[in-house]
């Protein structure tokens, strides 16, 4: 047994305490947002908030959260309205494919959390996710237009 706060709703899941967060989120929990890439935690698709950090979720046990206070991409708007980072990505037409997107859009928010006014070298140094698709400049275009809304 598991027991964390989810998107803002208490939870108790009942896995194997060694379980990766990723898939109890994805498989336990039915919130297929946040995505599996590497399962190495290298790529960043898997990258959620936990306790406000972005996190990969695809190597993290379930037992290492017990209390903590976990986001994914679903939790981060707010009902019929989107967070300025998701907007921010519609405005200036990041995604191509979109599978890692939902991770990049957490780290970006962990990142403006904390640096509300961040610069290039800032976003460089704190995204590390991989675009497949090679759209960083429009990845840090809409940081940019997110931090100014």
């Amino acid at each position: 047994m598991a027991s964390f706060v989810l998107n803002g709703e208490p939870v108790t899941v009942d896995v194997e305490g060694d379980a990766p967060l990723l898939w109890v989120i994805r498989e336990t929990l039915g919130l297929t947002g946040t995505k599996f890439g590497c399962g190495v935690a290298a790529c960043g698709a898997c990258t959620v908030h936990v306790d406000g950090v972005a996190t990969p979720t695809c190597v993290l046990p379930v037992e290492a959260v017990e209390g903590a206070e976990i986001t994914t991409i679903e939790g981060i708007g707010r009902a019929g309205r989107l967070h300025r980072l998701q907007q921010a990505w519609i405005d200036e037409q990041v995604p191509q494919c979109g599978y890692c997107q939902s991770g990049m859009i957490m780290a970006a928010a962990a990142l403006l959390d904390e640096n509300p006014e961040p610069s290039d070298a800032d976003i460089d140094a704190a995204i590390t996710n991989i675009c497949r698709c090679g759209t960083y400049s429009r990845i840090r275009r809409a940081i940019h237009r997110a931090a100014r809304a």
